[in-house]
């Protein structure tokens, strides 16, 4: 080789080996950060640091919910059980309105999310909430007015409540409250439908992803699920997760001008996870 041939090779070498390598966007959690376990209040504390926007809010808003079952509260489904299912255990109000006459002490994933987007809302607008008119406040409400269930695909909360990515459909679409984030942009606080490979559906508050001492890839949130009892943080291995579909609150509000008959469109696609 010669040795005008040896020189460019190693400016090649050199400029790509310097060359500043991309950060990259995806949140990884240390293992300091998942330390708490599953009940603990501590959300905005340890996860603030990563939450832009009103997302801090929504991590105080879990915090409160979390401060209701410090065991869990416990993990119930059924539509035609006696007394029926509760989507959350205690009484949730936005501003001085109650949104749900809790049947149950229990709670279930949507309702644990949708927790913490109502309580990030009370502490977002405090009183400013008076100004909210009837016709929006019911809307949001968990139950018909004579304490039955409100059905799926029901104003704000039926779509929150729908199977697929409830989430989107009433953060982005109904009420134009959200926007969605790809899973590399996603930071704690953000709202995830989760779609498993089994089949079924999972209604979180993402914290972050985190990657074992095993190498296992994993993603951390807080909901309410058998795993935990009720309401706590989970990690869950990516290899059980078919795609998802995260949105953050970006445009609170619209919770007083959205227009309570929009129409939502349920063919969604979700994003696989590549990290």
């Amino acid at each position: 080789m010669s040795p005008k041939m040896f020189f460019i090779l190693f400016i090649v070498f050199y400029l790509f080996a310097c060359k500043p390598q991309q950060p990259s966007n995806w949140l990884v959690l240390s293992k300091e950060d998942v330390s708490a376990g599953a009940y603990h209040t501590r959300h905005a504390e340890i996860f603030g640091k990563y939450a832009p926007g009103y997302n801090k809010f929504i991590l105080q808003g879990i915090d409160k919910a979390q401060s209701t079952a410090p065991d869990g509260g416990g993990y119930f489904t059924g539509i035609k059980a006696v007394p029926t299912e509760s989507p959350i255990g205690y009484t949730l109000k936005l501003g001085n309105h109650a949104l749900l006459d809790p049947p149950r002490t229990t709670s279930y994933c949507s309702g644990s999310s949708y927790a913490a987007f109502i309580e990030g809302l009370n502490l977002i607008f405090g009183d400013s909430l008076v100004q909210l008119d009837s016709t929006r406040y019911e809307a949001l409400r968990m139950q018909e007015a004579d304490g039955g269930r409100r059905e799926d695909h029901v104003k704000f909360w039926g779509w929150w409540n729908a199977d697929g990515y409830g989430n989107h459909f009433a953060l982005v679409q109904y009420s134009g409250m959200g926007e969605v984030v790809k899973p590399q942009e996603a930071r704690s606080g953000d709202f995830m439908n989760i779609s498993w490979k089994s089949g079924i559906g999972h209604s979180v508050v993402f914290l972050g992803w985190y990657k074992a001492e095993d190498g296992t890839k994993n993603v951390v949130y807080w909901s309410s699920q058998k795993g935990t009892n009720g309401m706590g943080d989970q990690i869950v291995p990516l290899s059980r997760i078919k795609e998802v579909m995260i949105v953050r609150l970006t445009k609170p509000q619209k919770l007083f001008t959205f227009d309570v008959d929009a129409p939502v469109n349920t063919e969604v696609k979700g994003f696989e996870i590549d990290w």
